[in-house]
This record gives structure tokens, C-alpha cells and sequence, in this order.
């Protein structure tokens, strides 16, 4: 006969509490391993199968294996005696008539066993093991005709995994389609050191997460999202690397890189160099199938009450291609006779990604050596998706040939433009007065002197 009382044990921590009282129709919850993830998902179902008559709740893990270790058996334990386990059906049924099915989904084909099927709450746990047709299909069943419930789902997640790119979009990046409402997304980060229970039982836990190889102790750890197997760039880092946009004083010297694209996209950058020599990226243009004196009107207006001293373009945009609105006119050309004139960026490209390297390296103060604004949306999206050319095809020093490189090209142009870092003022000013007045101006560029600010 089941108890009339249901106990349950654990004290709920901070992060673990802002998740049972999200509301929101999608709510992410994790970010990195040992948060307390499992536990908050399966005591979140408990509480409102308890709550609420009648509600029907799916969990899911990606294999079988791993719902029965992580979640069966615990339940099974937790609610002896209180609600009815059936083995068969997978589902524990409460006094109240609520319900909590456990499922898995290993296969793409395994989520037409739900179709059809209703319930209030759906819990995908560590939903970056799924893919993204499994987590929309299953999302179909989302939905009630209830009216004391607002149906939602829940997803605990860690970096990585075939669903990454798609839990990332919604709830780190926020990149929405039409058709979905920012507001309906919520993310609850947590990290091992917010698992109070655990940091008390196994102290010796973070040490495990430490001693992993970079890229995995930087998602597992540290909870960071932009890592991707055979990272380019795995020194990127959202929380040191992207700050929030500021007043850039006026004195401050300025310039802009472009890689040119038509039917890819068109990706101009502006910069700003401080005067301890820290680079900013502070605006970001990103359209595809838009004409050259249509990028250009569009730069002017971004620029405008601004003072640039040189605008480093993709060497294509000196061929002649037909799309810069004139027949027989470069996209140079173009820009020229629009009020931005463009100057041939170095396209070396190892060294230039090296330069971006550099670039992207821990300064002295702790701080790194550029720092992008958070409206470049395209830039902090793609740069950390990089990822290495092959070894056999003699790229493996750069960028696969199959990544969305247009904001990233653009980054390298204007970093060109540039000095290393590692330059001293010092250096930077011989190489100024060691500079020929008489040569021509892709051979300033390429100096790393005559333009450096």
C-alpha cells in the first residue's frame, strides 16, 4: 500500500533552486560536469508530479544504459512505496495519477515511438547527446489541453556532443529564428564548484576535471560552449574575449578590415586601438547579396562622426566580377568612387592566423591583447568554430576549408595591419622611420610598421 508521505532528502543549492522555480517554456541547466544536474532534473519532476494531479512528465536519456543507472534505479529508491514503478512501461505512476515515463532514444528512428504522445514537461538529460531532429521531434509532444499547467522542457547539458551547435544557438548564442521568441529560453549555468554536496563528498572531483586535456577540461570544467574537436583558436574565451560595448573616446585611433563576399556574406569590421596598445573590435557588418556601392553607403553610415585611418579589404575585391553594380568595375573600384577607398590586405595566411594567435594571447595584465565588443555576433559565433585543416592536404598550420570563415578572414586582415603585439613601442617607431615613403601601398601594409596605431 503506498505511503501517504513523501520524503525526500538534499538541500537544493543556489543554481539548483533558480532551476525549480524556472517557468520559462525551455529552460537549459548546466554548462559544466558536476553541477548536480541529474538530481535537480529528477527531484524537479517529483516535486510537480506531486503538485499537480494528472501531469504527465517524460525523461530521457540518449541510451538505456544510462537512464536505468542515472535515473531508474535512483527513482526507484527515492519513491518506494510511494508511487508504482511499472518495469514494462518504464513509468512511475503517483497516488495523484501523475506520471513520470523514462524513455531513450538511441537511434534517430527511436523518437517515432513517442509520436502521438502528450506530456506537461519533458526533460531531455544531457541533451547535447542528442541530436537536433531527436530534440525537435520530441518537442512536438510538448503540449497539454490543461489549463493550471504551462507546458515546458527542461535540458541539462555539458559542452560537446552532437546536439552542442543547437543547444548553444538558443541558449548561450540566443540566435532565434522567426519562429522562435527569445523570451520562451532561459539558461541556468552551474559549475562543480556550485555542487556544494559534491565539492563536500569528493573534494578530490575538481582535481579530475583539471587533469583533462584542454579542450575538454575548458567545457567540463570552466562550463565554456565555444570549444569544438581540432579547435583553431582553443584560447578563445567568451567570458575574457567578448565584453560589453563602451564609449570608444574619440582620439583613440581607428581602422576597418573587409572580406568581401556577395553570395557569401560581405563581413567589415571596425577596430580601435587603445593607448596601452589593446585592440577592440567594436562593430561588426555582416549581409550576404548586397552590391559593393550598397556595403560601401552602408559603411559611411556606420562610420559616421568617425575618423578611420584605413580601410584592408580581401585581395578579390580588386578582380572584376561584375557584382559591384558597374560593368567592367572592381569592387575597389566601386568603394573608391563611394567614399571608402580600400587598401590590399597582407592574405598571408598562416602568419596572419598566427598574428590572430598572438592577438588573442593573455596579456601582462591578465587581460587579453584585443577584446571584442558583444554586438560582433558573427565574429564571437565563428571564430571559435574554427577548426584545423587536414594534415594530409599540408593545412594542417590552417583554417579547414569547410568553416564559415568570413568574419574570422576579416579579423585576420585588419590584426595584419597591425604589429605584433609582442612589438615594442620602441620597435614599432624604427620600423616607422625605416619605412620608404616611395613604395607602393600594399608594401606599407605588408611593412607592419607604416600603419600601426
Amino acid at each position: 500500500m503506498p505511503k501517504k508521505e513523501l520524503k525526500l532528502e538534499g538541500i537544493p543549492n543556489e543554481k539548483q533552486i533558480l532551476f525549480f522555480e524556472s517557468r520559462a517554456s525551455h529552460t537549459a541547466y548546466g554548462g559544466a560536469r558536476g553541477g548536480g544536474k541529474s538530481w535537480a532534473a529528477r527531484r524537479k519532476l517529483v516535486l510537480c508530479s506531486s503538485r499537480y494531479p494528472q501531469l504527465r512528465s517524460l525523461l530521457l536519456r540518449r541510451t538505456f544504459p544510462e537512464l536505468e543507472a542515472n535515473h531508474i534505479m535512483p527513482l526507484r529508491a527515492e519513491l518506494d512505496g510511494f508511487a508504482k514503478y511499472s518495469t514494462e512501461k518504464r513509468m512511475f505512476t503517483f497516488p495523484n495519477r501523475s506520471i513520470i515515463k523514462l524513455g531513450y532514444c538511441d537511434t534517430e528512428a527511436d523518437v517515432f515511438q513517442y509520436q502521438g504522445q502528450e506530456y506537461e514537461i519533458i526533460v531531455f538529460e544531457e541533451a547535447t547527446q542528442f541530436t537536433p531532429f531527436q530534440m525537435q521531434y520530441i518537442a512536438t509532444c510538448n503540449r497539454t489541453t490543461r489549463t493550471d499547467f504551462k507546458p515546458r522542457i527542461y535540458y541539462t547539458c555539458n559542452p560537446g556532443g552532437p546536439g552542442h551547435d543547437y543547444i548553444k544557438r538558443l541558449f548561450i548564442d540566443r540566435r532565434f529564428t522567426e519562429d522562435e521568441n527569445p523570451d520562451d529560453y532561459r539558461f541556468i549555468p552551474a559549475r562543480v564548484t556550485d555542487n556544494t554536496a559534491l565539492m563536500e563528498a569528493d573534494p578530490q572531483y575538481i582535481k579530475t576535471l583539471k587533469a583533462l586535456p584542454e579542450h575538454l577540461r575548458k567545457g567540463y570544467l570552466d562550463g565554456e560552449w565555444d570549444i569544438v574537436d581540432g579547435q583553431f583558436f582553443s584560447e578563445f574565451q567568451r567570458r575574457l574575449h567578448v565584453i560589453e560595448p563602451f564609449h570608444i573616446p574619440p582620439e583613440w585611433k581607428k581602422f576597418r578590415a573587409m572580406d568581401w563576399g556577395y553570395n557569401d556574406p560581405c563581413c567589415v569590421l571596425w577596430f580601435a586601438v587603445a593607448p596601452d596598445r589593446r585592440v577592440y573590435v567594436y562593430q561588426e557588418y555582416y549581409k550576404r547579396q548586397r552590391l559593393a556601392r550598397d556595403v560601401a553607403r552602408s559603411i559611411r553610415e556606420m562610420s559616421l562622426f568617425e575618423d578611420h585611418a584605413y580601410t584592408v579589404a580581401s585581395p578579390d575585391a580588386w578582380q572584376k566580377r561584375g557584382n559591384s553594380g558597374i560593368e567592367g568595375e572592381s569592387i575597389a573600384e566601386t568603394f573608391l568612387l563611394n567614399g571608402v577607398p580600400l587598401i590590399p590586405a597582407d592574405n598571408s595566411r598562416v602568419i596572419g592566423w598566427q598574428r590572430c594567435h598572438e592577438n588573442l594571447a593573455i596579456a601582462p595584465d591578465g587581460l587579453p591583447y584585443v577584446q571584442i565588443f558583444s554586438n560582433c555576433e558573427n565574429l564571437i559565433r565563428t571564430l571559435p568554430l574554427l577548426t584545423y585543416g587536414k594534415i594530409s592536404t599540408n593545412k594542417h598550420e590552417d583554417v579547414a576549408d569547410n568553416c564559415e570563415d568570413h568574419a574570422p578572414e576579416a579579423f585576420r586582415y585588419g590584426l595584419m595591419s597591425r604589429p605584433s603585439p609582442a612589438i615594442t613601442p620602441t620597435q614599432q617607431q624604427a620600423r616607422i622611420l625605416a619605412f620608404d615613403p616611395f613604395s607602393k601601398p600594399r608594401d606599407r601594409v605588408l611593412s607592419g610598421g607604416f600603419f600601426s596605431i
